[in-house]
């Protein structure tokens, strides 16, 4: 004879009655609740998993972030160290071309000068003797000369007091 019996999730399940079960549909219900367990421990684990995963992502990002702060500290430190050398070297780059020029002019007033001292020095130069016009005085070459100074009138003196002011 068949019978209908209650199951405890409220629902029937029909069978007849065996030696092996004290109950009809205990060992379904069983692998239900086995089921149900293996269901909730494998939500459970993929619960922590996801937030082991979200914790793992959060520190990645927390890591990746601290990078870029160290990063850009590092990059202002840098731009801050090449805008100093460049001012130094624009600096540097001014004091050698005004000393280019002060070497320019140092060479070309040794030039007039070594040659001053070239013609003073020529056999062609004038040798004053005791006697001598004081009106108008000419050197072996034919240059005139001024008999207070040695000097050629004819020869221009490059160097002036005011070519030592820098």
């Amino acid at each position: 004879m068949h019978s209908m019996a209650s199951s405890p999730s409220g629902g029937y399940s029909g069978g007849s009655s065996s030696l092996h079960n004290s109950s009809p549909g205990s060992e379904e219900d069983h692998q239900h609740h086995v089921m149900d367990q293996k269901k909730r421990k494998r939500m459970v684990s993929n619960r922590e998993s996801a937030r082991r995963s979200r914790m793992k992502k959060q520190q990645h990002l927390d890591g990746l972030i601290a990078q870029i702060d160290q990063l850009n500290k590092e990059n202002n430190q840098i731009r801050t160290s090449v805008e100093i050398t460049t001012q130094h070297y624009l600096n540097i780059e001014a004091e050698n071309a005004i000393i280019r020029a002060q070497v320019e002019e140092l060479s070309n007033r040794l030039q007039s000068l070594n040659e001053i001292i070239d013609y003073i020095n020529s056999p062609c130069n004038y040798i004053f003797d005791e006697v001598v016009d004081q009106d108008t005085l000419f050197n072996d070459c034919g240059f005139m000369m001024d008999p207070w100074n040695f000097v050629p009138v004819n020869q221009p003196i490059m160097a002036s007091a005011d070519m030592l002011m820098y």
